[in-house]
Parts: structure tokens; sequence; C-alpha cells
């Protein structure tokens, strides 16, 4: 199975500008990132797709490969999308792996868990879900899973799922983390179709593939991560970081 992971790499980030290329305790987030990537050794390859010129200029200069795309994109999976498209049909890739560029904390553990769930043919869409930390729970910038038996997602959302309608004890809470693979009939699907109701509501993009029937399956890790939206988010990685060295 041919992997090749693409890294969403937006300079002009609604909450936190630049936020890609700010320090983290001695590394910019895109190199942190970039490099926890490329450490996956079931990765061909690790290209970042962003729409900014300083960007490439960053990457050129660091040796990443790198690709310039549209500025209009609505959403990282947009962008993948442009890279996957563009990519040579000479040497077919079978799976597309998407990498968050605010997933500072990302590391190869992360993408192995990801590519568990392709080595079935029959999958079309994969993502990583960890057990929620109780400060996670109820806070809505961490998205919340349920999934059935087989591990196929029956819902995200940054609400708290399910209700614990009995508080019971010890109920076991999933966190959704900013990882995907896909096939590429997944992916063309995607970019054909329209924000979806749900997708709308929760700003999950995810939720597209559910609501038009495509099933997204997910593998559990160990590793929870901090997507990075806030200065408050960058400064708790940076502490995360700077404790374990």
């Amino acid at each position: 199975m041919k992997a090749v992971a693409i890294i969403p790499a937006r300079i002009a980030s609604t909450r936190l500008p630049r936020k890609i290329l700010r320090e983290i305790a001695g590394q910019t987030m895109l190199q942190r990132v970039y490099e926890a990537a490329k450490s996956c050794k079931l990765l061909s390859e690790v290209i970042v797709a962003t729409d900014s010129p300083e960007i490439m200029d960053v990457c050129h200069k660091r040796g990443y490969r790198a690709q310039l795309t549209s500025d209009k994109h609505k959403s990282g999976t947009d962008r993948v999308h442009e890279v996957a498209q563009s990519l040579p049909d000479h040497d077919p890739i079978d799976v597309f792996v998407n990498v968050q560029g605010d997933e500072p904390l990302a590391r190869p553990e992360h993408i192995d868990a990801l590519l568990r769930p392709m080595s079935n043919a029959q999958v079309r869409v994969s993502t990583v879900m960890t057990p929620c930390p109780p400060a996670d729970v109820a806070n809505p910038n961490a998205v919340k899973m349920v999934v059935n038996k087989q591990g196929r997602a029956l819902y995200f959302s940054r609400s708290t799922i399910p209700f614990d309608r009995d508080m019971s004890a010890g109920f076991r809470y999933m966190k959704h983390l900013g990882f995907y693979a896909y096939r590429k009939a997944a992916l063309d699907t995607f970019c054909l179709l329209p924000e979806s109701d749900l997708e709308r509501s929760e700003r999950l993009e995810q939720l597209r593939f559910l609501e038009n029937g495509i099933d997204i399956y997910a593998a559990e890790t160990p590793f929870d991560t901090i997507g990075v939206d806030t200065e408050e988010d960058l400064k708790r990685v940076e502490g995360i970081l700077l404790s374990r060295k």
C-alpha cells in the first residue's frame, strides 16, 4: 500500500494568524508536523500544500517538498485534493493522508494507527481517536466521536456525546484527532459534494462524508494531541513539549 501524506498549511488562519510559522519550544509548528510525518516509515512521501509564497520559501530552505495551491479553498481537504490531482498517474498512490498543519504534537504513531483500517481495501476513509481527557469532555474545541463495534464512526460532535443520562461512573468518551486517510475516489467525491447541513452546524467537515453515506473508520491511539487554534492552545502545547525535555 503506497501512502503519501499532504500537510495543508494555510497562512491566514482566522483565530491565530500565521500560526503555522509560530515557534513552539524552539521549532515552528510546520517543522514539528512535517518532521513527525517524515519519520513515519509507512509513508512514501510528505508534501506541504500551502497558499503562501512565504511558507513555500520556508519549505524550500528546509528541503521540504511543497506545492503552492489556491487561496480559495474552504477546507484543508480541498487543499489536499488539489495536490492529489496534480500527482502523476504513472506511479499510483493507494492512500492520501491528511496531516493537519496545526497538530504540533503529531507523531508517527498517529499515522501508523491511521493506516491500520486502510489495510482493508473496502475502507475508503479512516481517522484516529483517543480516550478523551476529563478536561476535554465538555470542551467544544475538542471533538468527540462515537463508533460502532467495528470501529465505524457513527457521529462526531463538539458537544459531549453520548449523553450519559445516568451519570455512569468511569464512562469512556473518545476524542477525535485531526488525521485522515482517504482513497482517491472518496477524496474526489468529498470535493464534489456541497457543504452538508450537519457539517455547517458543527463546523466539522468530516460530517460531509457521513451525511452522504461514506463510512469513516477510526483506529485508537493512546497518544493525545492538541490542535492549535488560539494563543492559549499554543501556550498549552509549548508547556507539554517543554515538560518532556
